[in-house]
């Protein structure tokens, strides 16, 4: 899916697009049958009116039959009545029935968006996302809810109103639509400029949708910086390009529907002229002629709607053009059959081979890495920014696919497992900790059953979380704002300490999960650690050299490729990257070579 895919509108009508549309309106295929039936219905006695209308003038009103014109107009009222009942049951059949496709819409959306692999996200903005989901699938419910079943009654109604009017006079019915080329051509230049300005507010709205949600996302540093001002400028030129859109929309609707009306009136004039005429030439009835201008005014009213429903049909194709493109999106690659049970623990043996990798083209992250670590070992990796880092943990989880080599664990390859079942074996802290709407508890659990009350409240204790936990309003069961806005940096690192601990993972990645804490909660952390790491193999990436000193074996890499691989005390007699980069942290300090 493009960054830009807003630019293009699509047509006004694609089978392709609109059959798969219709799939989503099979399990309501009997409801739909009942607002087509109303529909026609509706269609029927609305173009049975204007009879009416003629028969009461010519039949009883002319003659002065009182009792027969009180027929015609009970009769009348009781169409009217009619047509209210079924019209309003019709409406809300269709309604009920849009906002249902909606729902599925939303949860085939949600739910691709689940299984997409993260480079999708990557060159994404989630702004689009949540365009999706929500601007473009409201379109298509105006599709199905005015749209569709909309264009299907006017030209209905059309039809008959043609059909009745040349039976009734044709030459009068030919002068009547005279004027019909006139507002062809105003509704098709109508059309194409709609449909123009229409592209520009779906680009424009998407626009402003991605930019609200980074300024939101990254309102700490706006403030901080004292972007608020330039920022709101920014936001402002897209309004107002928005608000500019729209306004075309609004002079050209301005124009359209008063011509549309200036057109009926002509029609209406030539009718009267050239009916009057007939009347004089007693070639038609006083009450034929007020039948024909009913029809008329009925005419002209489906024509202009007409214009309306197709924009209607257009966005909805451009949006399902959209909608189906991401649900087409390819889900994160799974093909490994190796299902691990629910409760089964693996040793922790990872090895990488000859492994490169690169996020695109060749331009390599990792280049050539061979690693082994074993089961239980406690293996650090370090380097500056950049060095690759972050990628090996992704590479190990399978966020992403290598290009060349393998990765092993226990001897398989990653690839052979199940994404769930390799997962499952994995925990992860990672620095810039997320937290969802819901309880403590609940972001320590992710809501899984088979973590026990218990379960949570130990995994806090171990990670010393207990203590600003139980000192909150509702302790566990406290309700956690957007993001833990409420929760220190240093509290929301020991929950996400903790989620990882109480899925009981083989596999434990810090990945720089200390760098954000102060030195108080720092040991905590480590006295946690020394229980943590035991049955247990971890990996952990840190800048502060402080907290990896103890590990069993220290990885250094450099512009992604492996340099140094050895204990602290001996990466430090080595004199090579990993001293200087101590030195680097420990200027001024004794540096001790154990």
């Amino acid at each position: 899916m493009s960054g830009y895919e807003e630019e293009v509108l699509g047509k006004v009508y694609d089978h392709v697009l609109m059959r798969r549309l219709l799939k989503y309106t099979r399990p309501y295929t009997k409801q739909i049958v009942v607002a087509i039936l109303a529909l026609l219905l509706v269609a029927g006695l609305q173009l049975i009116q204007p009879r009416l209308t003629q028969i009461g003038i010519d039949e009883y009103i002319s003659t002065g039959d009182i009792g027969g014109l009180k027929w015609i107009i009970a009769l009348y009222a009781m169409i009217l009545l009619t047509n209210f009942f079924v019209h309003l049951g019709r409406q809300y059949l269709m309604e009920w029935i849009g906002q249902q496709i909606m729902f599925s819409l939303r949860r085939d959306i949600f739910g691709t968006l689940q299984h997409l692999p993260l480079s999708f996200y990557n060159r994404t903005p989630v702004g689009r996302l949540i365009t999706r989901v929500t601007t473009d699938v409201q379109s298509l419910n105006e599709l199905f809810t005015s749209g569709l079943v909309a264009i299907f009654s006017d030209i209905i109604i059309l039809v008959g109103i043609i059909i009745l009017m040349l039976s009734m006079n044709w030459q009068l019915a030919l002068a009547a639509m005279v004027v019909l080329p006139i507002l062809f051509v105003a509704t098709f230049i109508f059309k194409r400029k709609v449909r123009d300005v229409f592209r520009m507010i779906r680009t424009r709205i998407a626009r402003i949708n991605s930019y609200m949600q980074e300024n939101i996302s990254g309102m700490a540093v706006v403030q901080i910086f004292n972007r608020e001002q330039k920022n709101f400028e920014q936001f402002d030129k897209l309004n107002a390009s928005h608000l500019d859109a729209f306004l075309k929309t609004i002079f050209y609707f301005a124009v359209f529907f008063p011509l549309v009306s200036f057109i009926g009136a002509l029609s209406t004039a030539i009718i009267i002229w050239y009916g009057g005429g007939q009347i004089i030439a007693d070639e038609l009835t006083f009450g034929g002629l007020v039948a024909f201008l009913q029809y008329s005014t009925m005419f002209f009213r489906p024509i202009s709607d007409l214009s309306e429903k197709l924009n209607i049909l257009q966005a909805a194709m451009a949006a399902s053009e959209r909608v189906f493109s991401l649900l087409d999106e390819k889900p994160e690659e799974d093909s490994g059959s190796l299902i691990l049970p629910p409760d089964y623990r693996c040793r922790g043996e990872i090895t990488f081979e000859n492994v490169w990798f690169a996020y695109q083209d060749e331009n390599w992250i990792l280049k050539d890495i061979s690693l082994e670590i074993n089961a239980g070992e406690k293996v650090a990796i370090v380097g500056a920014t950049g060095a690759g880092k972050s990628t090996i943990i992704n590479l190990i989880a399978r966020f992403y696919t290598i290009q060349k080599g393998r990765i092993t664990l226990d001897g398989r390859n990653i690839k052979d497992y199940e994404l769930q079942s390799l997962r499952r074996q994995i925990g992860i802290v990672l620095q810039d900790v997320f937290l969802f709407a819901g309880t403590i508890a609940d972001n320590i659990s992710l809501g899984n059953p088979e973590i026990s009350r218990e379960k949570i409240v130990e995994a806090a204790r171990y990670v010393n979380a207990l203590d600003f936990i139980e000192k909150l309003p509702d302790g566990f069961d406290t309700e956690v704002k957007e993001r833990g806005a409420t929760l220190s940096v240093g509290q929301k690192q020991l929950l996400s300490f903790a989620r990882a601990l109480a899925f009981n993972p083989s596999i434990l990645i810090l990945d720089e999960a200390t760098s954000s804490i102060d030195t108080e909660s720092e040991i905590l952390i480590q006295k946690a650690m020394e229980k943590l790491i035991e049955n247990r193999t971890s990996i952990i990436i840190a800048h502060r050299l402080s907290t990896i000193q103890n590990a069993d074996k220290i990885v250094v890499l450099h512009k992604g490729e492996i340099r140094e691989i050895g204990s602290h005390s001996e990466l430090l007699r080595l004199n090579g990257l990993y001293a200087r980069l101590y030195e680097l942290q420990f200027i001024g300090q004794e540096v001790r070579t154990g």
